[in-house]
């Protein structure tokens, strides 16, 4: 026969696993929502890195055009 304290024992110990299990996951979430949060962070700034190198590209290629037709326009 089992002794009252044998059973709370159990029960503490079935009760501390649950809250390490749950500390685990929320950890796990957290970690998991920092990580995306990181990612989207950082595809913000591949966006905006793409962004300023497209119109630093169309900057170079009016500046071009503009050379070029001053260039058609001396030899008419």
């Amino acid at each position: 026969m089992t002794s009252t304290s044998e059973v709370t024992d159990t029960t503490d110990t079935t009760d501390e696993i649950g809250k390490e299990s749950t500390m685990s996951t929320l950890h796990d979430y957290l970690v998991r929502a920092h990580a995306e949060a990181r990612l989207r962070e950082a595809d913000a700034l591949r966006t905006g890195d793409r962004l300023v190198r497209a119109r630093r590209l169309s900057r170079r290629a009016e500046r071009a055009g503009r050379q070029a037709r001053l260039a058609l326009a001396r030899l008419l």
